[in-house]
């Protein structure tokens, strides 16, 4: 049973709590230090959407600067996780 967790987490629950732990910190960071809340992620999702039922597919432009909004989270998580995982 202990074989199947540590499969299914990547590892021990113990450093996988601990990563967490560290990736939720990290950004909970940079969140904060851009003024962002987990809200304005939905709000930016529903507006997106109303814009495109109401302007057309102009509002497509939005796409990058939602795709950028998004990368500045995911490729920091994805980096500490990857080094996290690096194993020589």
């Amino acid at each position: 049973m202990s074989d199947q967790v540590n499969r299914f987490l990547g590892d021990s629950p113990a450093r996988t709590l601990v990563k967490l732990i560290v990736a939720s910190l990290i950004v909970g960071f940079v969140m904060k230090v851009f003024g962002w809340q987990p809200w304005d992620l939905i709000e930016g999702i529903r507006h997106f959407i109303l814009d495109i039922w109401r302007s057309g597919f102009a509002a497509l432009g939005k796409f990058g600067d939602y795709m950028l909004l998004g990368a500045s989270i995911v490729i920091p998580l994805f980096i500490i996780l990857r080094v996290f995982n690096y194993r020589r």
